[in-house]
C-alpha cells in the first residue's frame, strides 16, 4: 500500500480554500446528520474543515494530519481556543491508529484523491469504526475535468458515482451519494478547457463562494443533487 505518508505539504489552496465559508457551510448541512461524538479527521490540514464541523460537542474530534507542521497549526489553533477543545492532533496516517481505536464517525473531506490507493486506505478506515458508524467521503467529481489544478495540487484523480461506489468497504453499505455545486461544474469546465490554471485566485475563490454557491443551492436542488463539481458518499458500518 502506498500510504498518505508523513509528508511536508507545499499547497497553497488551504489557505484560499480556508476562505470559502459559503461553500463549507452548504457541504456541511449534508454531513452533520452522520457525525457522532467521536470524530477521525483524516488529512485535517489548517483546521479549516474542523472549524466548520466541529461545533464543541463531541466527546473526542481527532485531527489526523500527515504533514507535521499542518499538524502544529491545528495544536496551536486548539491551545489558543480557535479550535474547540475536545478536539486532538495526531501528525500521521490512518496506519498509526491503534488497532482498538474506533469512532463513530471517520471523515475524508477533499483528501482521499490525494491518495494513490484509495481502496486500501477506505478499507483500513472501516476498521476503525464501530458498529453503526459513519465513513464519509467529499473528493471533486468527474474525471474528464482533471485539469493543472489537480495535478498541481497531488490529486491522483477524480471521482464519478460508480468509481466512488466501489470503494465500499466489505463491512459497510452506502447510504447516501449526492453530487454539490453544479455551478462550480461550469467553472471547471472554463479552466479545464480554456484557463488551465495550476491554482485560483483569492478573488475568483471569492466571487465562486460568495456568489456562484448560493445559486447552485437552489440549482442542484432542482437536479436532485446528481450534478456537481463535488460528490459526497456516505457508507455506514453494519457488523
Amino acid at each position: 500500500m502506498e500510504k498518505f505518508n508523513k509528508q511536508s505539504y507545499t499547497g497553497d489552496e488551504l489557505e484560499i480554500f480556508a476562505k470559502a465559508l459559503h461553500w463549507k457551510a452548504y457541504y456541511r448541512q449534508f454531513i452533520a446528520p452522520y457525525l457522532g461524538k467521536r470524530v477521525l479527521e483524516v488529512g485535517a490540514g489548517i483546521g479549516a474543515t474542523t472549524s466548520v464541523l466541529c461545533d464543541g460537542s463531541q466527546d473526542e474530534w481527532q485531527c489526523l494530519e500527515p504533514d507535521e507542521n499542518l499538524a502544529a497549526e491545528i495544536s496551536h489553533k486548539i491551545r489558543n481556543n480557535v479550535l474547540p477543545r475536545c478536539c486532538r492532533t495526531l501528525a500521521g496516517t490512518i496506519t498509526d491508529l491503534a488497532p482498538d481505536q474506533l469512532f463513530d464517525s471517520i471523515l475524508y473531506i477533499d483528501v482521499l484523491e490525494h491518495i494513490a490507493d484509495d481502496k486500501t486506505e477506505i478499507h483500513e478506515a472501516s476498521l476503525h469504526l464501530d458498529n453503526g458508524s459513519s465513513l464519509v467521503v467529499l473528493s471533486p467529481a468527474y474525471p474528464f475535468l482533471y485539469s493543472p489544478f489537480d495535478r498541481s495540487i497531488g490529486h491522483h484523480r477524480r471521482y464519478t458515482h460508480s468509481s466512488l461506489a466501489a470503494l465500499k468497504p466489505e463491512n459497510c453499505e452506502l447510504v447516501k451519494m449526492v453530487q454539490l455545486d453544479s455551478l462550480g461544474a461550469l467553472t471547471s469546465i472554463a479552466n479545464r478547457f480554456l484557463l488551465r490554471q495550476d491554482i485560483p485566485t483569492e478573488k475568483q475563490i471569492y466571487f465562486w463562494d460568495r456568489f456562484l454557491i448560493p445559486t447552485a443551492k437552489v440549482i442542484d436542488k432542482m437536479l436532485g443533487y446528481r450534478v456537481g463539481r463535488s460528490i459526497i458518499a456516505i457508507w455506514e458500518r453494519i457488523y
